[in-house]
């Protein structure tokens, strides 16, 4: 190929010169510019060729590892979303929403689950409430304060425990006392100038970790309020105080026993009653009662917990599955074809390619029983002569109907499943995207021979701007010298042709 080229390039170079020859010999005037572009052309048309055909190759490589590398990611990004999010995973169902609602927790096996649950209380949080901010005017009497307002300096002390509360007359709820548990929890922190916004700030930067935030409400006057609340259990209430010098009008915030803040809500625990066993949590989210299964409590009340079987979605899943496999396998195909594809030498290709093939032979369940379903074979996946597969339905629909645990686990997914096909999956697609032995490498090793043939390309390139600045010079110097010679020769022939006329 190199030598038929090169003899293209020599032939161009001959006729160019001949070219000039012959417009030299006619006298006639040179077309400098054509003539040039084509020598230069002609001198470099065999290394630019070649470098064009090394552009194309490249391009379609990389074009062709994104393609692959997109193909398969996509593949095991999508199974294991749709695995994640439970749709392929038998879930826990309650009888009354109102109550409480359930969610499956990942890689719980809920076959024959079975329970009664009754709430008697839901877990509350503390909260309370200032009345409106006040200052002392000239007279004593209590005046309203803005959000803003300088209202003295104090240390205050915020402290978490179980607590006990008393109503007055008029419905109003204060703290009757704190218990803190063992290990006091409290935190300590000092303020000058301290405003009902720079309180709230400092409570919500030192209270986040007791569960304590704060909040400033704005009457229609502009006067200002200030919430609290904790985290809900009993024992998460929560009191505050102050001290100091000058902390006297602070101590409209302390909230505990005999001080100002009212209680809108008490602290309490969460009551409920699972198979006849009465229960306390401190939350409304529970994952420690019912094995493999999260309650998220509503309301009071009582619910039956049973399971509910994937059976359609583990059908259209597997045949979801089938369908995504035969497209990304003709993908890969046409990329390595012998014959047309970009990446037909490519060893990470064709590792992916193996790899997929393979996977239906894999056994991908986990502790399956004796008897049940490893593979995709197994579940009525067969494969053609041409690697597509098709979907059996009157054995997948029989494999589901004995062995649905087994089903089940082929398709679960967590962050540490090793087994099951989410996890085939993804080790499949980290393996092509390795940037040591997989596609990755290969974009890396195209990308830079790609690099490498621009700065090649760029030399050419600055190689024939050369040349095309040497050649004109030279072509315009030799334009000079026959127009000379012509004019000398215009002169002869008048003056013969004179000398004649004379001689007549």
């Amino acid at each position: 190929m190199t030598t038929t080229t090169t003899a293209t390039g020599s032939t161009a170079v001959q006729t160019a010169t001949k070219g000039l020859l012959t417009s030299l010999n006619s006298g006639s005037g040179i077309d400098t510019g054509s003539l040039v572009t084509s020598l230069v052309e002609a001198q470099y048309a065999v290394q630019t060729a070649r470098l064009t055909r090394q552009a194309e190759t490249l391009t379609a490589q990389i074009s062709g590892v994104s393609t692959v590398k997109s193909a398969i990611t996509g593949f095991a990004t999508a199974l294991d979303t749709l695995a994640k999010g439970g749709t392929l995973a038998t879930q826990p169902k309650s009888s009354a929403t109102g109550v409480l609602s359930a969610t499956a927790l990942p890689g719980a096996k809920l076959s024959g689950l079975s329970s009664a649950i009754t709430v008697g209380r839901l877990a509350a949080a503390q909260t309370a409430a200032s009345a409106k901010v006040t200052l002392p005017d000239a007279n004593g009497d209590p005046v309203a304060a803005g959000r803003s307002t300088a209202l003295g300096s104090g240390r205050f002390t915020l402290r978490i425990g179980a607590a006990s509360y008393a109503t007055a007359a008029d419905g109003t709820t204060t703290m009757a006392a704190l218990t803190p548990p063992e290990g006091s929890r409290s935190v300590a922190f000092d303020l000058s100038d301290a405003s009902v916004d720079t309180l709230a700030a400092a409570i919500n930067a030192k209270g986040a970790a007791l569960g304590v935030s704060a909040a400033v409400v704005t009457g229609a006057d502009g006067s200002a309020f200030l919430s609290l609340k904790g985290a809900t259990g009993g024992a998460s209430a929560f009191s505050l105080s102050v001290d100091g010098p000058d902390s006297a009008n602070l101590k409209q915030f302390e909230v505990g026993a005999g001080a100002p803040m009212r209680v809108t809500a008490q602290a309490q625990n969460a009551l409920l009653t699972v198979d006849g066993v009465a229960v306390e949590r401190a939350g409304n989210t529970v994952a420690d009662l019912v094995p493999g299964v999260t309650l998220q409590l509503a309301g009071v009340g009582s619910a039956a917990l049973s399971a509910t079987r994937p059976t359609e979605a583990l059908t259209q899943a597997v045949g979801d599955v089938v369908d995504t496999y035969n497209q990304v396998l003709a993908i890969l195909q046409t990329q390595t074809d012998a014959t047309t594809g970009a990446l037909t030498g490519d060893p990470a290709a064709k590792a992916l390619l193996r790899g997929l093939k393979a996977m239906t032979l894999q056994a991908i369940g986990g502790d399956a029983a004796d008897g049940a379903p490893r593979t995709l074979a197994e579940l009525g996946v067969r494969t053609a002569r041409d690697g597509t597969l098709s979907v059996d339905a009157t054995a997948l629909s029989g494999v589901l109907a004995k062995y649905p645990d087994a089903v089940e686990g082929m398709f679960a997914s967590s962050s540490a499943a090793t087994t099951g096909l989410p996890a085939r999956l993804k080790a499949l697609s980290d393996a092509a995207a390795s940037t040591s032995v997989g596609l990755g490498a290969s974009s890396t090793r195209y990308t830079a021979a790609q690099s490498d043939l621009a700065k090649a390309q760029a030399k050419i390139a600055d190689q024939s701007d050369a040349m095309t600045k040497r050649l004109t010079s030279q072509f315009a110097a030799m334009n000079a010298r026959v127009s000379a010679y012509k004019s000398v020769q215009s002169f002869l022939t008048n003056q013969i042709a004179a000398w004649n006329k004379s001689d007549g």
